[in-house]
């Protein structure tokens, strides 16, 4: 049991590093007006996403699954444990995806006016939208939320 705890803060730090390593160059991109450099923020994003993120989602998941077998917590018997699990599934199977998805579209549109030289209305359009921003902020809510849970227990 104490391996898969360890395990399972291990990558909860790598969750943590790919939220810190790529929300902040989103509040960045959508920050600034430089094009060129707006382009090279939202690829970078994209990249950790894909990169570090993703991974480390998926195995906070996976480590707090086989943790809480060891542990021989029960999904009906422990209501915190099922209600954690829940808001995992739709934070890191629906938020995560749709920022995937809204991050590698801004991604592109910045490569295109970044190619064009000029802001495109396609661009305008995704900077407006603001996807990644939306689900880059409830990510980054949900990890006090489910440490909350999974720390104290409440029910």
């Amino acid at each position: 049991m104490d391996w898969w705890r360890i395990v399972h803060v291990l990558s909860l730090i790598w969750l943590g590093a790919g939220l810190g390593a790529t929300y902040p160059l989103i509040l960045r991109a959508w920050a600034t007006n430089d094009l060129k450099y707006r382009a090279t923020l939202l690829i970078e994003a994209a990249n950790n996403e894909t990169r570090v993120l993703l991974p480390g989602a998926m195995a906070s998941g996976i480590t707090g699954f086989f943790w809480a077998v060891a542990a021989e917590y029960n999904f009906l018997r422990d209501a915190w444990l099922g209600v954690l699990t829940l808001l995992y599934i739709l934070f890191y199977f629906v938020c995560l995806p749709l920022l995937g998805f809204g991050l590698r579209r801004a991604r592109l549109a910045a490569l295109i006016a970044q190619k064009k030289g000029e802001e495109t209305e396609e661009l305008r359009q995704v900077l407006e939208d603001r996807v990644p921003i939306v689900f880059g902020t409830i990510l980054v809510l949900s990890v006090p939320l489910l440490s909350w849970l999974a720390v104290f227990k409440p029910f």
